[in-house]
């Protein structure tokens, strides 16, 4: 009887040892270090399109080569992020209430997936560089937009897109740099 409390008290110190420690908790779900380069630009001025802008030196500039692209449609291809720029350009013709409130439109269809829009406003009155950011938050496909007019004439309109799922959390390193990227070329802006 003795041998069988010795076996008890044995195996019971042995349990009580064994399990003071660190309890086994998951790690929460981590994202890869980003590497972001310098902010370096270059200007972009092509002969016979209706506007000039600098743009960051990691990124290449594409035609919209897509069947419903129109004439000065450009892609601002940021290959370093796996993400776009996509570029129009719209002539206006007494319609700038309209061509305004259908680019707010498109701004504002993402309401479904963003938790919140920011809004930012620029202008040039020098260079008629008038100027609307949009901060798309949350899980949206698109988490930067922006227009650009002289109020008169033209509207140039670009829109950010990854290509990859859209994850506000693991993304939103990206999306911070691109953005000082946006607002310079805002900033650098030129009507031809």
């Amino acid at each position: 009887m003795k041998m069988l409390k010795n076996r008890v008290v044995l195996l019971l110190s042995l349990f009580i040892i064994v399990s003071c420690g660190d309890p086994i908790v998951p790690k929460p779900m981590g994202y890869f270090r980003i590497d972001l380069p310098e902010h370096e630009y270059q200007l972009y001025n092509k002969v016979g399109e209706p506007y000039s802008f600098e743009y960051p030196s990691y990124c290449t500039i594409e035609p919209d080569n897509d069947a419903n692209a129109e004439p000065h449609w450009i892609n601002i291809h940021c290959a370093k992020f796996n993400c776009k720029i996509h570029v129009t350009y719209r002539p206006m013709h007494n319609n700038v209430d309209e061509v305004l409130e259908d680019s707010r439109k498109l701004t504002y269809k993402h309401t479904v997936k963003a938790d919140a829009i920011g809004e930012s406003y620029y202008d040039n009155d020098e260079r008629k560089v008038y100027a609307s950011l949009y901060r798309i938050k949350g899980n949206a496909a698109t988490p930067l937009q922006f227009s650009i007019t002289d109020s008169v004439n033209n509207m140039f309109r670009g829109s950010l897109y990854f290509y990859c799922r859209p994850n506000a959390d693991s993304l939103a390193p990206v999306i911070s740099f691109v953005e000082e990227d946006v607002v310079h070329l805002i900033e650098s802006f030129g009507w031809n």
